[in-house]
Order: structure tokens, then sequence, then C-alpha cells
């Protein structure tokens, strides 16, 4: 066997490696992403399936606040009944603006607010806020890794090849970055 045949050989050896090592990195962080969008969708949906119970409490306390009741009933089924994380996105970010609301409604009615119910299931939102919250980070993060890696020569040439597409970054609604207006 001749030299550059052998040369050719490793060459091809090295090239094919490389090929199945970035093929293998891409999906791994897929596949990252993906396990920490549907830790998200855990935490979004533990949020749903307590804001039932809240809307009840709230409904015997503040029977003319219907409108602020129906938005986050409406938000918490829009969220539920999405199916792409598009649609989950948004459906999440009107979902806190509903519940945001509904928080609100307690400093109106102090009955409510000394309700141990309520006050049982408002620190539980906020701790399952807390973990949507983190869970948002760790999303972006991912997402940011894997956008790196389907970017960066030479990976991007094996993402493109073997179809790799991007994610979505987990971002807040232009609403929510509005600087809130205190007033005494």
């Amino acid at each position: 066997m001749s030299i550059e045949l052998i040369i050719i050989i490793v060459v091809v050896i090295l090239l094919v490696l490389y090929i199945i090592s970035t093929y293998n990195s891409l999906t791994r962080a897929k596949n990252k992403v993906k396990t920490n969008w549907a830790q998200i969708d855990v935490v979004l949906k533990r949020r749903a399936d307590l804001i039932p119970n809240l809307v009840e409490i709230v409904k015997g306390y503040a029977k003319h606040e219907k409108e602020a009741l129906e938005s986050v009933i409406k938000a918490r089924n829009t969220y539920v009944s999405a199916s792409l994380p598009e649609e989950q996105l948004k459906a999440a970010g009107e979902f806190t603006k509903a519940l945001n609301k509904i928080m609100a409604l307690s400093e109106d009615y102090p009955d409510l607010k000394a309700n141990s119910n309520f006050m049982e299931l408002q620190a539980e939102l906020m701790e399952t806020e807390d973990k949507i919250t983190f869970a948002r980070q760790f999303y972006n993060d991912s997402v940011y890794s894997y956008q790196n890696k389907l970017e960066m020569f030479p990976s991007n040439i094996i993402a493109n090849i073997f179809g790799f597409k991007e994610f979505g970054f987990f971002e807040v609604d232009e609403s929510d970055k509005e600087v809130p207006k205190v007033k005494f």
C-alpha cells in the first residue's frame, strides 16, 4: 500500500469521525433545548392547574370583577389548548398578564387578602412563577448554545446538511418591559 493511499484513508476516517462528532454534538444541544422547553411546559402546566382554585376563591369576594376572572380563564384555556411551542410562548405571556390582574384584586379586597386559601394559592403561584423564571433562563441558555453551534463554522455545514432547525428564545413581551408608574 502506498503512503498516499494511507494518508487519504486517514484523512477520510478523520473527516467521518469529525462529522459524527459534530452531528452528535448538535443532536445533544437540540435535545437539551427540547428538554428545557419541556421543563417550562411542566411548570406552566402547574400554574394552569392552580388557576381554577384561585378563580373560585376570588369569585366569592369579587363578584363584580367578572372581566378579570374571565380573562384569566380564557388565558388558561388558550395555554392548555396550545400545541406548538410558539403558541405556548404567546399564551404564557397572556396568561401572566391576566394572572397579574387577579393578584392585584387582593389589594382591593382586604377580606380576600386575609383568606388563608387565597394566601396559600398565592404563595404557590409565586413559587411557581419563580420556577418559570429559572426554567426560561435555562431554556434560553440552551437555545443560545444550540444557535451558536448552528451558526459557527464548520459545524454550520453539518447542521445544514442534516437539516437542524433553529429554536426561538423565550422573550419578554414588550409591555412587560415598560417601567411601572408609581404614584403616591
